[in-house]
């Protein structure tokens, strides 16, 4: 174990392997951190937390007792190899939440950027790909291999299936079940997963423009009210002056590159 000055790490707490931790770490009473374990400076690790490696959490992180942090994936194929869960800085990961490792199948790398909120009893599987500045609200549970964005909010008791992706600035109500993909900046809820309109009120807070709202709009009702097909919707879009906005060319983005199709 390698270690820097003015860290604060209780008796009781057990470190073996390769652990590295930065300057003013804290990690509290019967916590263990075992084998290739980084973590960055300023970061907050609570009692009866297990944080196996190899995992790289980043700096003025904050971990709730009784989280899994880097356990082996949920995944019968998975024999050992070495693969990785990557945080990022920023991050708070509240109780009893388990966030594994990757597999080798699936790229071998579980990934959580930046300034994400992870409520209490959610569940991130192997080789999932989390953004910047999203909510995961309790026992949300994401499958293996989901992707998430940037800005987006996950409701509670939210179920993700395995190979989605939800948008950017998306907004994804309690108990809903995700089996296609979702699009950036729309509303989604139900058993079914129905669209409800762009998140009007997340995009504000955001502070995206009133003008890229309206063209957002425009693109909506071309994409899913009108009688045209996607295709045609699309190519609507690109001839009209709402594609100089960055916000609609991600919104075509997204749906060109589907492969699960999307909610609608």
């Amino acid at each position: 174990m390698s270690a820097a000055s003015q860290q604060k790490i209780h008796p009781t707490a057990v470190l073996s392997g390769d652990v590295k931790i930065g300057k003013d770490v804290e990690i509290g009473p019967y916590t263990i951190i075992d084998g290739d374990v980084t973590i960055g400076s300023g970061s907050v690790i609570g009692p009866h937390v297990v944080i196996k490696g190899p995992t790289a959490l980043g700096k003025n992180c904050r971990i709730y007792q009784f989280a899994s942090i880097g356990e082996v994936p949920q995944d019968l194929k998975f024999k050992g190899e070495r693969t990785e869960l990557i945080i990022g800085d920023g991050n708070v990961i509240r109780e009893y939440v388990t966030l594994n490792r990757g597999t080798q199948g699936g790229g071998g790398k579980t990934i959580l950027g930046n300034e994400n909120f992870i409520m209490a009893y959610v569940h991130v599987a192997h080789d999932c790909h989390i953004g910047n500045q999203n909510i995961l609200a309790n026992t949300a549970t994401l499958a293996g291999h989901v992707t998430i964005q940037d800005f987006t909010t996950i409701g509670a008791f939210v179920a993700v299936h395995q190979f989605t992706r939800i948008g950017s600035y998306a907004f994804v109500s309690g108990m809903t079940a995700v089996r296609m993909d979702i699009v950036p900046f729309v509303k989604v809820s139900g058993d079914k997963a129905k669209l409800y309109g762009l998140n009007i009120i997340g995009l504000r807070r955001r502070g995206i423009s009133e003008e890229a709202i309206s063209a957002l709009k425009k693109a909506y009702k071309w994409i899913f009210r009108s009688q045209q097909r996607m295709a045609e919707a699309i190519n609507m879009i690109k001839a009209d002056d709402i594609w100089a906005f960055p916000e609609v060319q991600r919104l075509v983005t997204f749906l060109e590159t589907s492969n699960r199709g999307i909610c609608r």
